[in-house]
């Protein structure tokens, strides 16, 4: 199953439209790396659940990080060497990074308490609520609070100063913290660079070698992603992009440029 040196850790959900379907062409640029064989490992802030659609959709059979780093999904029987301190999640053999539920949801609830500052957790809202509140249908909705490991939230009335004193608490407890938009995620431990450093040794350990990680990322997103890969491309809003030959920094690249997947694809395999 595994054969290539190169393996991509790919930021997905810029490719990802609220009803989970594809932008930019994304799934043709996951086709091509299929017919590579060059494992794409997705990255996401949705859960396990929310990405069961996309993934089926694009035929992605590779593990895959959710929750914005809470942990490692992975495939039945992807890997020979089974890796350790595992839990059985729906289908998948996850590598948790992050405590499970209930940890987050005991957290926010102390945190709230403790700052004086009323939160509303997605999952205290039924699925007519959080239908209005997130605009999605009520399946959809309903997939959107179910977390194995990060609890999401919104504030309810807070000032920006409330907000200020909250990230403050949580960076003392050190608790993670994710904002996106009106809405915010909570999760006892979690890091990107710790699931994509673990995935990476998996592949390592199956080929007996160093595979080389390529990271594929929005500028919001690429700090963590970069610094544990061994190179990538930045996808950025503006026209213009950097030369991916550029050696001195990270190769950047229009995320509406027509030839964006030719170019993103050059690079991948540059370096096979």
């Amino acid at each position: 199953m595994l054969k290539s040196k190169i393996a991509v850790c790919c930021s997905v959900d810029c490719f990802l439209s609220p009803r989970g379907r594809f932008l930019y062409g994304f799934d043709r640029f996951q086709a091509e790396l299929d017919q590579l064989a060059i494992p794409c490992v997705w990255l996401s802030s949705h859960s396990r659940l929310q990405l069961d659609e996309p993934r089926r959709r694009a035929g992605h059979a590779e593990p895959f990080i959710a929750e914005d780093g809470c942990a490692i999904y992975l495939p039945e029987d992807y890997f020979h060497l089974k890796p350790t301190k595992t839990m059985r999640l729906g289908r998948f053999t996850s590598i948790p990074i992050a405590k499970p539920q209930p940890a987050a949801a005991n957290a926010l609830e102390s945190l709230s308490e403790e700052a004086g500052i009323p939160v509303v957790p997605l999952r205290s809202l039924s699925p007519r609520e959080l239908a209005q509140n997130i605009g999605l249908p009520n399946h959809e909705a309903e997939l959107a609070r179910q977390r194995d490991f990060d609890e999401p939230f919104f504030f309810a009335g807070a000032s920006d100063e409330d907000i200020s004193r909250f990230k403050s608490l949580v960076a003392l407890k050190n608790l993670s913290l994710r904002e996106h938009g009106v809405f915010y995620s909570l999760a006892v431990d979690r890091g990107v660079r710790r699931c994509i450093r673990e995935v990476g040794s998996l592949y390592d350990r199956s080929l007996r070698g160093h595979v080389n990680r390529v990271a594929i990322a929005p500028s919001a997103d690429s700090r963590a992603i970069f610094s544990a890969c061994d190179r990538g491309i930045r996808l950025s809003e503006s026209t213009k992009g950097s030369d991916p030959s550029e050696p001195s920094r990270p190769s950047e690249i229009s995320i509406t440029s027509l030839d964006l997947w030719d170019r993103v694809l050059a690079f991948v395999t540059s370096h096979s």
